[in-house]
């Protein structure tokens, strides 16, 4: 145990961040860039930060891989699963989860078997699917008066597309620039042909009534953005009628068996979009002088079976000649008819006449009358007895008003007293020193105010008022004596009490 502890003590120690970096160091510096062959394997398609991370592996052995987003973005070939591809790029390790792995730089499938092998995948997955299928397919217009085109706007292709439209119709054409070849391409294409959908009628551009894909010749790997599932879908989804001109006659993509119309060259496809100008007038004119002839026979047929008809019709004398008679009997029978009721409606009269005469109305009239009469005097009598009890009613009602009056109870030599606002005064309280008083007796209106010369007593200050409402020399109990009073002139006194209350 000692020989081994002391053999340790020379070992160099790390950490395990050291350690792998020091591994990763090894790998790179032993491998450098690699050029590496394997099938892909665990490929689900870019992550959400746009890196992809699958493995290559042949019939032995595994390798994780991963592509930088900047990376797949530039590759002309994406990767699928299953493909054989031949990568580049550099090997390197990753320390969090102590993995190596190849970071690939460059992709491309290995050799043309292997891309005709995806090629054939991807067309049975698209006719497992329908989207190859004939019926789904949409008949071209026949002239449509906008036509939109997805080419490069810098080749061949768009010059000898619009000779063509010179040639045969005259027509307005919207050109959509894209690349037609390059790692870009499938998206460009995809992204025009959906933007050209969503264009609408009332919008300031027009939406086409065609749509043409349209590219020269090339190889295999040059055309392999037009077999791309994005443009394939994009077609399919397209609700405008889209021709397909990629490549020459020999060459075929999947977005020729997807498309609408396949043409051979890109000429074809604006020969086939718009119908040929001079074709198109010998035909209007042929039609016009069928037309012409035909309108022309039309005429001749009808006239004749319009004199066929006629000579079968009756003359009009003939057609007349009954009603005519029919008419002229009517009218003999009805002078008669007339006649007739004339003196039959006379004898009724007279019979009616002769029993009417004045007797019998006179003796209702006087009937009437004397009903009248008796009527009116029944009607006199009941208002009268009417008027009788409501009068009777009336004077009960007086007498118990004047039995329940306060104005009876002054009668007896009680007072009523009121303060300034008309309120009945109930207690001595209620009257303060100073405050004006209105006692009412049974012929007239007396008013006061309370003077309180003494503690016990309080004096009140009087103005007589006869009943005509005419006041009298005011006069005061401590000014003028009683026996020297003047003539109308009152003193009162009131005292305070408990018990007494309005009335005194």
């Amino acid at each position: 145990m000692d020989l081994k502890s002391q053999a340790g003590a020379n070992v160099a120690e790390f950490t395990v961040s050291e350690l792998s970096g020091a591994i990763k160091r090894s790998l790179e510096e032993g491998f450098g860039h690699v050029r590496l062959r394997g099938e892909i394997s665990g490929f689900r398609g870019p992550h959400a930060s746009g890196h992809s991370y699958f493995a290559l592996k042949d019939d032995r052995s595994k390798i994780e891989a991963v592509i930088w987003k900047m990376t797949y973005s530039r590759l002309k070939v994406k990767p699928e699963e299953g493909m054989e591809v031949i990568v580049q790029g550099k090997v390197t390790s990753y320390p969090g989860s102590s993995k190596y792995q190849i970071v690939i730089e460059s992709l491309e499938p290995a050799g043309l078997g292997a891309l005709m092998a995806l090629l054939e995948e991807r067309k049975r997955r698209f006719t497992a699917e329908g989207l190859f299928a004939e019926e789904r397919k949409r008949a071209l217009p026949f002239l449509p008066s906008l036509v939109g085109i997805i080419t490069s706007p810098t080749g061949a292709v768009i010059r000898d597309m619009l000779h063509g439209f010179n040639e045969r119709f005259p027509t307005r054409v919207m050109v959509w620039p894209v690349r037609v070849q390059g790692g870009t391409c499938a998206a460009e294409v995809a992204n025009a042909i959906a933007g050209f959908n969503r264009l609408t009628g009332g919008g300031p551009i027009v939406r086409p009534d065609v749509l043409i894909v349209a590219r020269g010749g090339g190889s295999l790997e040059d055309l392999w953005g037009f077999n791309e599932e994005i443009v394939v879908r994009a077609v399919a989804a397209s609700v405008i009628p889209v021709i397909s001109a990629v490549g020459h006659e020999t060459d075929w993509t999947l977005i020729d068996l997807v498309a609408d119309a396949r043409a051979p060259t890109p000429t074809k496809a604006a020969e086939w979009a718009v119908p040929k100008f001079s074709d198109l007038d010998d035909t209007t004119q042929s039609h016009g002088r069928r037309l012409k002839i035909a309108a022309r026979r039309t005429l001749e047929h009808s006239r004749s079976d319009l004199r066929a008809a006629a000579r079968g019709l009756p003359r009009l004398q003939d057609v007349l000649a009954l009603p005519r008679q029919r008419f002229d009997a009517c009218d003999k029978r009805l002078g008669r008819a007339l006649l007739a009721n004339t003196r039959a409606h006379h004898t009724r009269f007279a019979r009616v006449s002769a029993r009417l005469h004045p007797g019998p109305i006179l003796h209702r009239i006087a009937v009437g009358a004397e009903r009248v009469g008796v009527q009116h005097g029944r009607a006199g009598q009941a208002l009268r007895n009417l008027l009788q009890r409501r009068r009777q009613r009336l004077e009960g009602f007086d007498k118990l008003l004047s039995t329940l009056s306060y104005q009876s109870v002054l009668q007896r030599g009680f007072a009523l007293v009121r303060d300034a606002d008309g309120r009945a005064v109930r207690s001595v309280a209620d009257a303060p020193v100073g405050a004006r008083l209105e006692v009412e007796l049974q012929d007239g209106r007396v008013e006061t105010r309370v003077l309180g010369d003494a503690p016990s007593d309080t004096v009140t200050e009087s103005v007589a008022v006869d009943t005509g409402g005419n006041e009298s020399e005011r006069s005061s109990e401590a000014a003028v004596p009683a026996q020297a009073a003047a003539p109308g002139v009152r003193r009162s006194r009131v005292r305070k009490s408990d018990d007494q209350g309005s009335l005194f």
